[in-house]
């Protein structure tokens, strides 16, 4: 449910972008900010199970 409202505000067309982009290093720069968040959040939600699976009552 919160992926579907996010995908909702961040209406971005990556192909639109790629199209204008002026050279190969923009691109590269694309690609990395559009997959970098989800890659931080999954990294965070991984740190987060492991912290409470390892967790001493």
């Amino acid at each position: 449910m919160l992926v579907n409202m996010l995908s909702l505000i961040q209406k971005v067309d990556i192909e639109q972008k790629m199209k204008s982009a002026p050279d190969n290093g923009y691109e590269i720069g694309v690609v990395i900010g559009t997959y970098l968040p989800f890659v931080v959040l999954v990294l965070i939600a991984y740190f987060v199970y492991w912290k409470a699976k390892n967790r001493k009552d």
